[in-house]
């Protein structure tokens, strides 16, 4: 048998090496042009092999966006955990969690949502996705309840907000957020803008 061939034995979870083979290529070239083809290449397998995890390249890249919205999730709940913090306060940091995740992983945010991540077509990506709204849609009702954020249509409002989130994150990424367009802190700057139409006048 082949060096080559053996090698999927070596690495003992092959699925997992192609994943964090393809989530390096997508961070050093920030695109999802390659091919599973290349993605073996670049793990030191048969070309064959990535057949026996993916069906093919899409449903790897379902994977790869799958694995970004759980990693997404998890720093924005670690952002907002702090008892302390007002709900402005965990709104802000929440977001800002958000866009700097963008920022640290632009091609992975961008697959994220593209066409390519079919949310339709694999129910664990879409729960993954789903859960970010729902951070949002948690925070948005925690600050209705507590009076602190307007009490208008909760959807309507957490479509407004992500709009926003979601509009800098893309921006940014971009390099579309230059100080002599949109000021010194941008990011901060809308957010407050944002905040001061959801909550409540003191």
């Amino acid at each position: 048998m082949s060096e080559t061939k053996d090698r999927p034995y070596h690495h003992g979870n092959l699925r997992r090496v192609l994943i964090d083979t393809a989530l390096a290529m997508l961070a050093a070239d920030q695109n999802w042009a390659f091919t599973l083809r290349e993605v073996a290449r670049r793990t030191g397998v048969s070309h064959a092999a990535p057949y026996k995890h993916f069906r093919d390249r899409e449903e790897l890249l379902r994977e790869l966006a799958r694995i970004g919205f759980v990693q997404l999730g998890e720093v924005m709940e670690d952002a907002i955990v702090k008892d302390a913090l007002s709900m402005r306060a965990k709104f802000i940091a929440g977001a800002a969690a958000c866009i700097a995740f963008a920022v640290f992983n632009p091609g992975l945010y961008r697959l994220m949502f593209s066409s390519d991540a079919d949310k339709t077509a694999d129910p664990h990506l879409h729960d993954a996705a789903m859960r970010i709204f729902r951070i949002l849609l948690q925070l948005l009702e925690d600050g209705q309840r507590d009076g602190s954020f307007r009490p208008v249509a909760l959807n309507a409002q957490a479509a407004a907000s992500w709009a926003q989130v979601h509009g800098l994150a893309m921006l940014a990424i971009s390099g579309q957020l230059l100080e002599e367009k949109v000021g010194p802190e941008p990011v901060r700057a809308a957010l407050d803008v944002l905040l001061d139409g959801v909550c409540r006048e003191k």
